[in-house]
């Protein structure tokens, strides 16, 4: 999925000024892209463009003005044919990875740092991921089903970073024990990974 098609479907739930997509974009596990934060103004002013959304322009006091975008009945519909859209597998691209296949280079004690160091930041991003979803009202509840899902694909995001955890923490154990013969689960072999 797109940004315009994570906007379209942020406004279907709500109202939001470019700010406060921009937030949402930049604290959250679900709704990315590769780009900067520029391309939330960009593609706001194409979704306006399209007759997608609209705005009204909120005034505060000792702020600037802001503009406050709503989702069309047009943009409704757009977002209900991109859902339609053939569900993308998903991307398993670990630059760690890259790092750790060529790590025969360093020495024992600069790999352990190396996982030590990964183990830690997964580990905060997952307790980042739990506290997040444990905030009331943030995500969509319109319904039981819209809240099932939302809970599901928080439980999804949770899961992922678990597994990238224990992985690190296996790793790490299996080298420091110096258990990295040819005998481990599915070591020795000429298999190349995925």
């Amino acid at each position: 999925m797109d940004v315009h098609t994570a906007i379209l479907g942020w406004l279907s739930w709500k109202p939001a000024s470019g700010y406060d997509l921009k937030r949402v974009f930049s604290d959250s596990e679900i709704f990315y892209w590769s780009g900067n934060n520029n391309q939330v103004y960009k593609s706001l002013l194409e979704l306006q463009k399209a007759g997608l959304v609209s705005y009204q322009v909120q005034q505060q006091a000792n702020l600037p003005a802001k503009k406050i975008y709503s989702i069309t009945e047009t943009g409704r519909l757009e977002l209900r044919r991109r859902l339609l859209d053939e569900p993308e597998l998903p991307e398993l691209q670990k630059s760690f990875l890259i790092q750790m296949a060529w790590a025969e280079s360093l020495s024992d004690d600069e790999i352990l740092a190396l996982l030590e160091k990964y183990a830690g930041e997964v580990s905060d991003r997952l307790r980042i991921c739990q506290a997040q979803a444990a905030q009331p009202g943030s995500t969509p509840e319109r319904s039981a089903r819209e809240g099932y899902i939302w809970k599901r694909i928080t439980e999804n995001l949770v899961a992922t970073y678990q597994v990238e955890l224990d992985w690190a923490l296996e790793t790490l154990a299996a080298l420091r024990g110096k258990r990295y013969g040819t005998n481990w689960p599915g070591g020795g072999g000429d298999e190349q990974p995925c």
